[in-house]
């Protein structure tokens, strides 16, 4: 009997001595350096954004941010080495509505659950799109673009580099009443290479992408791809202006971890990203590539993530996309 209680006592000593210990080690947090996996290559707009942003966390949180870019698979593979990771506070994917919302609703079979396979940190905010047409395209209005693909005797392609492009081109050509192929790849940069060289025709793109490339008189815009204009290239009509109905879809970010992130982690990357978002040189920096930041609280993010789910799912529906 008093062997019993010796060793209840023993098990419930140490029991309360682990508790300390894990506080401890989540008030250590971070004592290495942190990853933040990619859904695309080098040269996209994620890549751009993610080193913007994890500079300024280098700062605040006193350990390197290594970005880390995962292309493939609209941002699945970058999505299911984060889910697979230990939810130590190590690794995030600094991710977009590809792999968050598209990927579930686009595969028959997803590799992942958005809601119960990752933990939500926080919002990160909107991404800025332009039409862009290769010069051997004459169309130098949106209006004059859907005349020409209406006469072309064959499909205009136009490139993809992640699923807003590929969703809202479809969607496009379904406004419009005109036949156009996607071609698709991992990442933005290789779309980019084939439109510059005229493989392809037409691209929905990020500014990061697009922008050098208009300026250097190598790629028409015509417009942007939301219902105001863009202060990156105010001359440019929105897409409404240049009337389209706006698409019900647009290209956001946000950082999850691993599911079971503790808490304290969570509360304090929040924290941390929160204060890097609102630095005016980061919102400088940022609102170059065409990003508007926004924070929020994983709550919020983890609703905004529910609903788009849905979002994307009637998107795909009305853009004639089937699962695959």
């Amino acid at each position: 009997m008093l062997k019993i209680i010796a060793v209840a006592l023993a098990l419930a000593l140490s029991g309360g001595l682990l508790w300390p210990q894990a506080q401890a080690q989540a008030q250590a947090w971070p004592s290495k350096p942190i990853r933040f996996v990619i859904p695309f290559g080098a040269g996209s707009a994620t890549d751009a954004l993610s080193r913007i942003a994890g500079q300024e966390l280098e700062q605040t949180l006193g350990q390197p941010i290594v970005i880390v870019p995962k292309p493939g698979a609209d941002g699945a593979l970058a999505a299911g080495e984060v889910k697979r990771a230990a939810p130590d506070g190590y690794t995030f994917m600094f991710g977009t509505n590809s792999p968050l919302a598209v990927v579930p609703n686009a595969l028959k079979e997803p590799p992942y659950n958005v809601l119960t396979d990752f933990t939500p940190v926080t919002y990160l905010g909107d991404n800025t799109f332009f039409l862009v047409v290769h010069p051997s395209v004459p169309a130098k209005t949106v209006a004059e673009l859907v005349a020409f693909a209406k006469a072309s005797p064959k499909p205009l392609n136009y490139a993809t580099g992640n699923t807003y492009a590929f969703v809202s081109m479809a969607m496009f050509a379904k406004n419009n009443g005109i036949k156009l192929e996607a071609v698709r790849y991992k990442s933005e940069p290789d779309a980019m290479t084939d439109l510059l060289s005229g493989r392809v025709q037409l691209m929905n793109g990020t500014s990061t992408s697009t922008m050098p490339q208009v300026k250097a008189g190598k790629l028409r815009a015509l417009s942007t791809s939301f219902p105001q204009r863009s202060p990156l290239m105010p001359e440019l009509p929105s897409l409404v202006e240049a009337g389209q109905p706006p698409f019900p879809i647009g290209p956001w970010f946000a950082l999850v971890g691993p599911a079971g992130l503790p808490p304290e982690i969570v509360a304090a990357m929040n924290k941390a990203m929160a204060a890097a978002l609102a630095k005016p040189s980061v919102v400088e920096a940022m609102q170059r590539h065409g990003f508007i930041p926004k924070s929020s609280t994983p709550e919020a993010l983890a609703a905004y993530m529910k609903e788009q789910l849905g979002v994307w799912k009637t998107a795909l529906k009305d853009a004639g996309i089937e699962p695959q």
